[in-house]
């Protein structure tokens, strides 16, 4: 269903309130009918699969991932039996392991994933995450050399080191093994390391470069549990790790990493959320009861409330809390510091707020350009990671967030689909624009000098801008299908609930419900929009809300229409406040109905 007005737009809305066209999802049709015949769906699953590009030989794996199914033989990583004899010799002959994070979610859940191994395997651990705004992103010398002058005999790095040379040359020099476990995108020349594990090295051919680091922590797990068990380290009375247990940070990594959710994602989301929700892990536990959590989680629980409040410690507040709160089993130490993650959640909602809106400014003052890199003196390195992926999403375009200080810029990069944004970051580091930088494709982290961000802004637009069509300068969103109220209940949402672990690769459906009316408003919460919908006929009626929404342009247009036929779009989700089967639709977007 394309509906009337401008061509190619959906239900005919050419801008919508919020500013966007409005688009179908594009899907073969008939392949979605295939799919709903073979496999006995219904016809809007069928669809719903097409849409994302499944057809019908995979649509039975991707309705029911199964881990089995998709794991790997980790030995097809290279260096992955380098890693983990270098392992076993550690944890059998008693030598300290530190565990070098990073400060986002998928760096913590990474390190938390493997002291919680080694911990049940008998080894020595430590963690320890670099101080954002003092140490910077990766590893550093002194860091390094601190760890191995306080007994630190072997070092793995998780979620970074690829691109760390300097350091781990003079960590090699010193004596201490480093072991880097990243899937950051590599150069042709590799760090001076014991192993380095990465599926996006240059030289490596495994199908699975897609994986967020903590995935790659996983197989690196699994690889050093069956050589210990070679190695008989389990006979006798010492048993034998429980790894599908740790599969709650998998997901939870993986899920706030943004990396695709299909494949061997999609199998690790979908059996860590089943780990997840037996609340093993007392970190993960007290982070859900103090985030006001009382339902099973799922995908959008891990990435959108339990994710940024792990992240805060990062940003705003102490690196390592996130890895310390999913490390320990003190339920106690993990209530304390899940409220102080919660504290810094708050704080960095506020500095990103504030950040938003002013970049938001910029942007809109500034000519149009295919590619958004904006910088402030002002602005909180901790948060402009967040707003370059608000800004991406706002303009549908690549977006680069620079704090400066002293005439040196921390920048932070997201990417949309296509275009991918580590290796243009790569590419303007090795033509002298960049002190350091690096990442993957949807995802960059640099260091410029202040003089030379007019430079690095002309090299990305360069090297992005043409692949991005002038078309998609006009913000879009994306819509899977029109439904009436009458069918967005309950067995719809059932419908819907196949497809998920829901993320990058996998969105959650969006359906636009055409020819509605608003027949009631009110704010809830602090600026929530809580609204009822009906048909034109008022034959059947849907709850609503629209978050954030109030005071917004949004939230004026769903209050001063009402009674007035408009198309709204959105999400189709469980109503937990009301429980059962209720459910209620969750406005994205809105606008005026055509004809």
């Amino acid at each position: 269903m394309d509906g009337a007005g401008g061509a190619g737009t959906f239900l005919g809305v050419e801008r919508s309130v919020c500013g966007r066209r409005w688009r179908l999802r594009a899907g073969d049709v008939s392949e979605g009918r295939a799919i709903a015949e073979r496999l006995a769906l219904p016809e809007i699953v069928g669809r719903l699969l097409a849409q994302r590009g499944i057809d019908r030989n995979h649509a039975p794996v991707f309705l029911s991932p199964r881990l089995r199914d998709q794991l790997p033989d980790p030995s097809h990583l290279r260096d992955m039996e380098v890693a983990a004899a270098r392992l076993v010799h550690a944890v059998r002959e008693g030598e300290t392991i530190a565990v070098f994070g990073d400060y986002d979610v998928d760096g913590a859940t990474s390190a938390a994933l493997l002291v919680r191994f080694f911990a049940a395997v008998g080894a020595r651990t430590r963690i320890y995450v670099p101080d954002r705004q003092r140490e910077g992103y990766g590893p550093n010398t002194t860091a390094l050399l601190r760890l191995h002058a306080e007994g630190a005999r072997v070092v793995v790095t998780v979620d970074c080191g690829t691109n760390a040379h300097l350091p781990l040359a003079e960590a090699a020099a010193a004596g201490l093994d480093v072991i880097v476990v990243d899937h950051h995108v590599a150069e042709p020349l590799l760090p001076c390391a014991a192993a380095v594990v990465n599926p996006n090295r240059l030289d490596e051919e495994s199908p699975h470069g897609a994986l967020a680091a903590v995935g790659v922590a996983f197989l690196l797990v699994v690889a050093v549990n069956r050589a210990l068990r070679r190695a008989a380290w389990y006979a006798g009375d010492r048993p034998e790790p429980d790894l599908m247990g740790l599969l709650d940070l998998v997901a939870l990594g993986t899920v706030c990493d943004v990396v695709p959710l299909v494949g061997l994602n999609r199998a690790l989301v979908a059996q860590g959320i089943k780990v997840a929700r037996r609340n093993t892990n007392p970190g993960l536990a007290a982070l859900a009861a103090v985030a006001g959590v009382n339902e099973p989680l799922d995908a959008y629980h891990i990435g959108f409330v339990l994710g940024p409040r792990v992240n805060s410690g990062g940003r705003v507040g102490a690196a390592d809390l996130g890895a310390r709160l999913l490390a320990t089993d003190d339920p106690a130490l993990a209530a304390d510091l899940s409220q102080r993650l919660h504290a810094y959640n708050l704080e960095r909602r506020d500095i990103e707020a504030r950040t938003l809106e002013a970049a938001i400014a910029m942007v809109e003052a500034a000519p149009q350009s295919p590619v958004l890199v904006f910088a402030a003196a002002n602005w909180h390195p901790g948060v402009i990671g967040i707003v370059a992926a608000r800004l991406k999403e706002r303009y549908e375009r690549p977006a680069c967030v620079v704090a400066l200080a002293d005439g040196i810029g921390k920048g932070s990069g997201r990417s949309i689909a296509g275009l991918p944004l580590g290796p243009a970051v790569i590419a303007a580091r090795q033509a002298g624009l960049l002190i350091n930088g690096g990442g993957h494709s949807m995802a960059a982290g640099f260091t410029v000098a202040a003089e030379k961000l007019d430079a690095l802004r002309e090299f990305l637009v360069e090297r992005l801008g043409d692949g991005l069509d002038v078309e998609q300068l006009v913000p879009e969103l994306r819509v899977d299908a029109a439904v009436a109220v009458g069918a967005a209940q309950a067995e719809l949402m059932g419908h819907i609930d196949r497809l998920a672990p829901f993320g990058a690769g996998n969105p959650e459906p969006r359906f636009a419900l055409p020819g509605v009316r608003v027949v009631h408003t009110e704010v809830v919460g602090t600026d929530h929009l809580r609204c009822t919908l009906a048909d034109p006929l008022d034959t059947a009626r849907l709850r609503a809300i629209a978050f954030r929404a109030a005071g917004t342009t949004l939230g004026q247009f769903l209050t001063e229409t009402r009674g007035a036929v408009i198309n709204v779009a959105g999400h189709l989700r469980r109503d937990s406040w009301r429980g059962g089967d209720a459910v209620q639709f969750v406005i994205d977007d809105a606008a005026p109905a055509i004809g």
